[in-house]
């Protein structure tokens, strides 16, 4: 268990509102470890954004506090927090050079300039961009003046960098490609980072852990693992990456598994995980992946079996994803290897589908 030495920054009963009245932010309680990657996740207007932004000091907590190594940031102004920042927008200044860019965070912070040149180069070096030092930022790609904005924000060596969308304007490859860069830096310098992303697999590949807002409440916090495969409510279950979800009624409980009668008259066995009541009514998580087309003569012997009818085939090169119909208000997804050829399926043909307890995370509707 991390002691308090172990976090950076903390939220105490903050909460912020825009109008006086509703708050985009409510009671929120947030701990963030010393050195972490977290990621703020969650749809447009949940609340993960203005976190950031009260954090970096550009808005002001209606009520409670806001710390900074035990500090209190509130009365704090943006440019004394000793917090990097950087932009979806990169937010650099046209008219001067990468190297002057880089080099104002340093001339804004009163740093002597017979120390600022050595600083500059280090940090572009740190991004691959030492050779671009007297280019502007026309002349830069879209990735290019991302690690420039990145480079700004550590050349002083914050105690915290935050990242508000920075790879939102990028294009798929370069995205990626950024993500992984963005990891590296992290991993190599041990600083701590707040990243607001609305991006379900971006948050999964780059954070230590995943905080999920909405409705300016943090629905759970923990590592990208646990938040996909141990889901603790619906809105989590179907927000971060794709799941089949299905309705029914605890009907009895069989060993370490509970018996769910469903909406369309199968009935399935999903382990037990937490305490739910007989005749309660449940959704039923279960992830595509770890449902399975079953084949004629298959050795698998799958303790969950509905048989449904194919809605759609989509070829995705390195699997198929059929979308089937099994009775339920929305439709099951299943994705298969692509040694399924796609005349093996039709609309409308029945076809058995199997999945195991294990992988049923039983949701309270």
């Amino acid at each position: 268990m991390a002691g308090e030495s172990d976090y950076i920054v903390t939220f105490e009963g903050v909460r912020k509102s825009y109008n006086g009245g509703e708050y985009v932010v409510k009671n929120l309680d947030l701990q963030v470890r010393r050195g972490e990657f977290l990621t703020l996740l969650g749809p447009s207007g949940s609340g993960k954004s203005t976190t950031l932004m009260m954090l970096a000091g550009f808005e002001s907590p209606t009520q409670g506090n806001i710390l900074l190594n035990n500090v209190v940031l509130n009365n704090i102004p943006a440019y004394k927090r000793d917090i990097g920042v950087v932009f979806q927008n990169y937010a650099l200044f046209p008219h001067m050079t990468v190297e002057e860019n880089v080099a104002f965070s340093l001339q804004v912070r009163k740093v002597p300039k017979n120390q600022i040149a050595d600083k500059v180069k280090r940090a572009l070096d740190m991004v691959h961009l030492g050779p671009f030092a007297s280019r502007n930022p026309a002349q830069l790609s879209g990735g290019q003046q991302q690690r420039v904005a990145m480079a700004r924000a550590l050349v002083f060596e914050p105690k915290l960098v935050l990242l508000d969308e920075p790879l939102g304007a990028l294009d798929k490859n370069l995205r990626e490609d950024m993500q992984i860069e963005l990891k590296h830096i992290h991993e190599n310098l041990g600083v701590t980072m707040v990243f607001v992303t609305h991006d379900q697999d971006e948050a999964l590949i780059m954070s230590d852990r995943i905080a999920v807002f909405n409705d300016g409440i943090i629905q759970q916090i923990d590592r990208p693992e646990v938040i996909y495969n141990q889901p603790k409510n619906k809105f989590v279950a179907t927000f971060i990456g794709e799941t089949n979800m299905l309705k029914g009624t605890i009907s009895s409980l069989d060993d370490d598994c509970y018996v769910v009668a469903l909406a369309g008259g199968n009935t399935i066995r999903a382990k037990r995980v937490e305490s739910l009541s007989i005749g309660q009514t449940v959704s039923v998580s279960v992830r595509p992946e770890k449902a399975s087309f079953i084949k004629q003569n298959s050795e698998i012997d799958y303790v969950n079996q509905i048989t449904s009818s194919v809605v759609e085939i989509i070829y995705h090169g390195d699997h198929l994803c059929l979308t089937l119909n099994n009775g339920q208000d929305s439709d099951f997804i299943v994705k298969v290897p692509t040694e399924y050829l796609n005349h093996e399926f039709s609309p409308g043909q029945q076809v058995a589908v199997g999945f195991q307890p294990e992988n049923c995370r039983l949701l309270s509707s």
